[in-house]
C-alpha cells in the first residue's frame, strides 16, 4: 500500500481555494520534487500530506507507516543548546529517554555538527541552523521526511552540503516530499516531480520524463519560463 494517498483533495483558505481536487500517492522510496510557481500551492500540498490542514475530500496514510517529520524553510530554533534541541524533539516524538544519547549522537554525527552540540541553536549559522533542523527530524528516525524549500536562503556551499544529506537520507531508504524553486536541484535529487499551477496537479511524471517529455500545457510552458 502506498504511504499516504490523497483523493480529490481540496484546502480552502477564507474564499482562497489552495488546494483543487488534488489526488497524489506517496510510496515507499520516492523522492517527490514538488514544483511550480509561487502560490501554486507547494506548502499547502505539504502540509496536507503531513496532516497538518483541515481539507476535503480522502487523505488516508498506510496504518504500519513509521512516524514523519517536516522540515521547515525557516526552522524554528528553541532558545537553547543545540544538544537540548534535540533533546526537547525527542521528548516530543515520545522516544524513551534511554534512547535519546544514541540518536542524538547519531543524528548530529550525520549533519556534522557533534562537535557543537554545547553552541546555542540560534548562534550557529543559516546552512548548521538547517542541517540542525534536518538532524531534529531524523533523530526519531522517521522513514517520511516533509521539506520546505530547505535550501531557499542558503548560500551555495551550504546548499551543496544540504543536498548531499538529502541524497544521502534517499540512498538509505528513506521517502521524502520536497517542495524547491531549484530546478537544477528536483533533477539532481528527485525520483519524480509533481508540477502546480493554481492548487491543481499537472503533470505528476517520473523526473527524467518530466524534464524531457513534458506534457503539452502549463508545465511545459513552466520548463520554458514562461510561467511563474
Amino acid at each position: 500500500m502506498s504511504m499516504i494517498v490523497l483523493d480529490d483533495v481540496s484546502v480552502q483558505f477564507g474564499d482562497v481555494r489552495a488546494l483543487r481536487g488534488v489526488s497524489l500517492r506517496i510510496e515507499r522510496g520516492d523522492f517527490v520534487a514538488l514544483v511550480g510557481a509561487n502560490g501554486s500551492g507547494k506548502t499547502t500540498l505539504l502540509r496536507t500530506l503531513h496532516g497538518m490542514l483541515r481539507h476535503q475530500g480522502r487523505r488516508e496514510v498506510d496504518a504500519t507507516a513509521p512516524a514523519q517529520a517536516m522540515v521547515f524553510q525557516r526552522p524554528f530554533l528553541m532558545r537553547l543548546s543545540v544538544l537540548n534541541n534535540l533533546r526537547l524533539a525527542l521528548w516530543l516524538a515520545g522516544m524513551p529517554r534511554r534512547q535519546w544519547a544514541q540518536c542524538i549522537d547519531a543524528s548530529l554525527r550525520r549533519v556534522g555538527l557533534h562537535s557543537l552540540l554545547r553552541r546555542p541553536a540560534r548562534a550557529l549559522s543559516g546552512g548548521q541552523q538547517q542541517r540542525l533542523a534536518l538532524a531534529r527530524a531524523i533523530a526519531a528516525q522517521p522513514q517520511l521526511l516533509f521539506l520546505d524549500e530547505p535550501t531557499a536562503s542558503l548560500d551555495p556551499t551550504a546548499k551543496r552540503e544540504v543536498e548531499a544529506l538529502l541524497a544521502g537520507f534517499a540512498a538509505d531508504g528513506m521517502t521524502l516530499v520536497m517542495s524547491t524553486h531549484n530546478l537544477g536541484q528536483a533533477k539532481r535529487l528527485a525520483t519524480r516531480v509533481v508540477y502546480l499551477e493554481g492548487g491543481m496537479v499537472h503533470a505528476n511524471l517520473p523526473t527524467e520524463d518530466f524534464f524531457n517529455r513534458p506534457p503539452d500545457g502549463p508545465a511545459r510552458l513552466f520548463l520554458r519560463g514562461e510561467l511563474g
